[in-house]
């Protein structure tokens, strides 16, 4: 008799938690509306912190709320960790649905660069063809891909739609597999290739990256969907990436 009670009193524990979660989301959500009607929720989970609400929008952004919504918390939430220090947990976040969204991703949809042996590591490089700094990783590809990274770049034209950048990594995702490499080797040594259009996935490519938080490039996320802004030595990544 005892255990059924427990069971049962369990049961109306775990109920009233998905209750709450429920009624939370659709309060956020109403307030949200209020503001503007344009802030779609991506999810709505119970934070850390007793009483708040962790607030994924789809634009990739990360709130805090109390359960009727009415006050919002804009910024990171840190953990004290004995062993590690200040733990960014939204980051955490941030890294997991990075990762989810990468593993998601088709090869065919972006330029790759294999390494000969085995893959020991990945790299999402989202890039533009006319960023220098962009071009000084292209240079570190190879030295990449002998460690046993597959380099595997995604389009970011900085200028947005209609700008230079785009219409040349246009004309780059309009090649075949093995094509793609040799127009990506070519523009960023600095030729120029006659202009093509195709069914293609830049414009895509460049809104996720803006949803995945990359404001710049080069931008880079590893396997766990840690996200790495700007230029580093292939010897740097190495050790990042803790590779022999």
């Amino acid at each position: 008799m005892r255990s059924t009670t427990l069971t049962s009193a369990m049961m109306l524990v775990l109920t009233g938690s998905v209750w709450a979660a429920d009624s939370a989301e659709d309060n956020i959500r109403q307030q949200l509306n209020k503001v503007d009607s344009r802030l779609q929720l991506q999810s709505v989970e119970p934070a850390p912190i007793a009483g708040l609400y962790e607030v994924m929008l789809s634009s990739g952004e990360t709130l805090y709320a109390d359960m009727d919504g009415q006050y919002l918390l804009a910024g990171q939430l840190f953990k004290v960790d004995t062993e590690k220090g200040l733990v960014n947990l939204t980051e955490q976040k941030r890294n997991q649905a990075r990762q989810a969204a990468v593993d998601g991703l088709d090869e065919a949809d972006m330029v790759v660069y294999k390494p000969e042996g085995d893959v020991k590591a990945s790299l999402y490089v989202f890039t533009d063809v006319d960023c220098p700094y962009c071009r000084k990783l292209h240079e570190e590809v190879p030295a990449l891909n002998k460690m046993g990274v597959q380099v595997n770049y995604l389009a970011f034209p900085r200028g947005g739609p209609g700008s230079a950048a785009h219409k040349k990594m246009q004309t780059i995702w309009c090649g075949t597999e093995d094509s793609r490499r040799e127009r990506m080797d070519s523009i960023k040594n600095g030729e120029r290739l006659d202009e093509e259009s195709c069914d293609n996935p830049v414009l895509d490519q460049y809104m996720l990256g803006q949803k995945l938080g990359v404001t710049g490039t080069p931008a880079l996320i590893t396997d766990d969907g840690t996200l790495l802004p700007g230029y580093m030595p292939a010897a740097r990544l190495q050790q990042i990436l803790e590779l022999d």
